[in-house]
């Protein structure tokens, strides 16, 4: 079995929808703890506030793009939940200690979503053209 054909069998294959879905899921809850502890991890910090935000983000949406983006309907379901539980998250920050919602965070995860929705798009497209 070629590396091309075990990552599209792992990307697009029919079995694996569920397992995307469930990774997106686990990764929310990873994003939502870390977004609303008052005192997260530093380990999990890239050093840079924005590119925290846009790293999740675009994780979530690739994870989501490979679960959940069956259809352009779906896939735009799938951009509007994860910027709605970006800007969730932004108003839950204004009640959380040491934390506080912005809208250039908000603005991250939304530059965030559209390199990951960039991202899934390229591979699943590599995995789709024949090969050469």
């Amino acid at each position: 079995m070629t590396v091309r054909l075990l990552l599209a069998r792992l990307t697009t294959g029919p079995a694996a929808a569920p397992w995307w879905r469930r990774l997106t899921l686990l990764m929310i809850l990873a994003v939502l703890y870390l977004a609303l502890s008052p005192s997260p991890p530093r380990q999990m910090d890239t050093g840079w506030d924005k590119s925290n935000h846009a790293l999740a983000f675009a994780s979530l949406m690739v994870a989501g793009f490979f679960g959940y983006a069956s259809s352009r309907a779906r896939l735009a379901g799938l951009w509007l939940a994860l910027l709605a539980l970006g800007a969730g998250i932004e108003i839950a920050q204004t009640y959380v200690p040491n934390r506080s919602g912005e809208w250039q965070d908000l603005l991250a995860d939304a530059l965030g979503l559209a390199l990951g929705w960039l991202l899934a798009q390229g591979l699943s497209w590599g995995l789709r053209r024949p090969p050469m």
